[in-house]
């Protein structure tokens, strides 16, 4: 199968076919080159990570788990180097192409597989999420893509960054493939009855940039309607910035420890960017990971208020569009903490997140409305996410 868009792994591609008979017999998948695929190195990214490793002898729980459900698998995506980036660009093998917004960056760390289930090559696909990167993917590709309930998707086998944030995620095109899949990896069905309330975070719709924002009333308008009842609510009081100092401590910080016994013996090559954000965790004082642990906390006793059952949050996924590829770090690194102001409650609180793509552009570039539910509510978002694909066919 031909990819010209560039997001698979260079190299023999992986092709794996699902049991026969599955929920999900007759799609495809593809998955992210930090789970392990039996047989296959694990890359992550970097060229360097696996010098010295074995090969996987099995699958990651992920994988196995589409594999059992009939999905097959096409190969392993690209990824940012061991997944430490928000906007998709590899040094060592590239940027995927973002069919949806041509010139774009396709968002990251999940990349290649949001790029290939935008471009149509794969039905689906598994990326990973810790400080947005299934959530910035599918706004600036324009897809639907879920940040699990931390903790509730079994991550065996699943390259890790910072684990107290690390989630898995997925994407699709469409609502019912989407539930499809959704029901697969939840291990539940998804149900037909939907909340009774919707939050409208305003100092989230505020912070993002006026044309992004105004983009996406009518997809609030049609949730609202959808829904029944509707509030506007501050979601972060100590400010959205705050949230995301306390995010820019913790995750970095455990990203150092993660890595750092590799980066002893290997001393592996990195692009500036990478390194510099591992440098930067290995620096962080311990002062401010305790403030940013008690920030965490307060975030989640803030959510947990404004998410009781049966009450779901919109915000929208990222403050604007998907950047231009090629733009000088000087840019970028600005517009990355844009961006975490918008995720950052993703890694704090762990609140389960589902980008609903909608039909919203600015000038043509896709945007995304993200809804937030309580813990535990994955399947309830879910079903939001069919039921507005419906109400707007």
């Amino acid at each position: 199968m031909n990819d010209e868009i560039g997001a698979f792994v260079p190299g023999p591609r992986a092709r794996i076919e699902g049991r026969a008979g599955g929920p999900l017999s007759g799609l495809t998948f593809a998955a992210k080159d930090l789970f392990d695929v039996a047989g296959v190195p694990t890359g992550g990214g970097n060229h360097d990570w696996p010098t010295g490793r074995p090969i996987p002898d099995r699958h990651a729980w992920a994988v196995q788990t589409l594999l059992d459900a009939g999905a097959t698998l096409i190969g392993k995506t690209i990824t940012d180097e061991v997944s430490l980036g928000i906007l998709g660009e590899n040094a060592f093998d590239g940027t995927p192409k973002n069919v949806r917004a041509p010139g774009r960056v396709p968002g990251g760390s999940s990349s290649g597989s949001a790029a290939a289930v935008a471009a149509g090559i794969c039905d689906t696909a598994l990326g990973t999420d810790t400080g947005g990167s299934v959530r910035v993917p599918s706004s600036f590709c324009g897809l639907y893509g879920i940040r699990p309930t931390h903790g509730r998707i079994d991550v065996t086998g699943m390259l890790p960054q910072a684990p107290t944030s690390d989630t898995t995620g997925w994407f699709a095109r469409d609502a019912e493939t989407f539930a499809k899949v959704c029901s697969v990896m939840l291990g539940e069905e998804i149900p037909t009855a939907l909340p009774s309330k919707v939050v409208v975070a305003v100092d989230a719709f505020g912070f993002a940039d006026a044309d992004t924002s105004e983009a996406l009333q009518p997809l609030v308008k049609k949730l609202a309607a959808l829904i029944g009842s509707s509030r506007e609510e501050i979601m972060a009081p100590q400010g959205l910035s705050v949230w995301a100092r306390a995010q820019r401590s913790l995750q970095p910080a455990e990203a150092y420890a993660t890595f750092k016994p590799w980066l002893d013996e290997r001393n592996p090559r990195f692009a500036f960017s990478v390194a510099k954000a591992l440098v930067t965790g290995s620096m962080i004082p311990e002062g401010d990971k305790v403030w940013a642990n008690l920030m965490r906390q307060e975030a989640r006793g803030r959510m947990k208020y404004l998410l009781p059952p049966g009450t779901i949050l919109c915000l929208p996924t990222t403050p604007f569009p998907a950047p231009k590829v090629g733009l000088p770090l000087s840019v970028l690194d600005p517009l990355r903490d844009r961006i975490t102001c918008l995720c950052a409650q993703g890694g704090l609180a762990g609140f389960p997140q589902v980008n609903l793509p909608g039909a919203t552009t600015v000038d043509g570039l896709p945007v995304g409305l993200s809804i937030i539910g309580p813990r535990g509510s994955d399947a309830t978002l879910v079903a939001v996410a069919r039921a507005m694909e419906k109400a707007a066919g």
